[in-house]
């Protein structure tokens, strides 16, 4: 079942088209990868689905429920631009932001008092925000953000300023949240991080979604039959068995072993060329290569996205 649903959204500043008939499902208990890059209307999204602001056209639903003002205390928004107030001690502050997502003050002791022996920070509670590190505050922001336990959390960047180590601490919260209920958009520049652990994704590019799906389907959709071969023998019987199904991409030889990337026409191809070329030389082993998520990011952003009569008409 979808938490959220975004239903043909449009949303313009002046003459700044910032979303064109947006349409997104947002699964329960899931991690959503909002990709694009700069400018593309991410944070326009973000600001409607927390409704600091609206959209021109279109809905967007929270549980089957059109979004209203009441489902501003069930979404955690931790934003890429930092807002703690620095001259504020850390629990003081921790504490007010708790009350304003609704918790009282007992209970939302009790809860920071977890989380703080949580991520080992018990002594920060009485020092003041501009006394901690970027990624010290980064991680006070972070407990704030799901103190509350909201049904849906919006991580804009969460992983700026953390060092490695800190970075997986937060993955594996992330991942832990999802575990208990949590459904959570993480929207990030970070590719890697999102095949690392997001569900599902959609890219959005000049307002408009240009690609959407499970990330597991995304890259298998954009396999381009690219294998890498190594093999121990002589590169000439290897080259002879090849045919006009396949092309060489790269060679390399490291010590004894040979490396070969190839493309085939099509994947089924590879199985054949392996029972002509084992007579000839001693594979080692045969891999195909997937792209990166990064890879099929670049790719479509950089596709010219062409205005149509279809998507003019959908406005209307």
């Amino acid at each position: 079942m979808d938490l959220l649903q975004v239903k043909r959204v449009y949303k313009s500043y002046a003459e700044h088209k910032a979303l064109h008939n947006l349409s997104l499902h947002v699964k329960e208990q899931s991690i959503f990868g909002l990709l694009g890059p700069n400018g593309a209307g991410k944070t326009t999204l973000i600001r409607i689905i927390n409704q600091i602001t609206g959209p021109d056209k279109g809905e967007v639903f929270f549980q089957k429920e059109k979004l209203a003002p009441k489902h501003i205390a069930q979404i955690g928004y931790l934003p890429e631009e930092r807002g703690l107030y620095k001259k504020m001690k850390v629990g003081e502050q921790a504490l007010y932001l708790a009350q304003l997502k609704g918790m009282s003050k007992s209970e939302a002791k009790k809860k920071l008092k977890y989380w703080f022996e949580k991520f080992e920070i018990d002594g920060w509670w009485d020092k003041k925000i501009e006394e901690l590190s970027k990624g010290m505050a980064q991680k006070i922001q972070f407990i704030t953000t799901v103190l509350h336990e909201p049904k849906l959390l919006i991580l804009d960047e969460p992983f700026s300023g953390f060092d490695p180590i800190n970075t997986n601490l937060i993955k594996k919260e992330i991942l832990e949240l999802r575990e208990k209920g949590s459904t959570i958009i993480f929207s990030t520049h970070n590719m890697e991080s999102v095949e690392e652990i997001c569900d599902d994704i959609a890219l959005i590019n000049k307002s408009k979604k240009i690609l959407e799906g499970k990330v597991s389907e995304v890259k298998e959709a954009f396999k381009s039959n690219i294998f890498e071969i190594v093999f121990v023998g002589n590169m000439m019987a290897f080259s002879n068995a090849l045919w006009t199904a396949f092309e060489i991409l790269d060679k390399k030889q490291i010590e004894n072993k040979i490396y070969v990337k190839i493309r085939a026409t099509k994947s089924s191809d590879v199985n054949e060329l392996l029972k002509i070329i084992i007579s000839q030389v001693q594979v080692l082993s045969v891999n195909e290569i997937t792209p990166s998520m990064n890879d099929i990011f670049i790719q479509k952003v950089q596709e010219v996205m062409p205005e149509t009569l279809e998507e003019e008409a959908d406005f209307e």
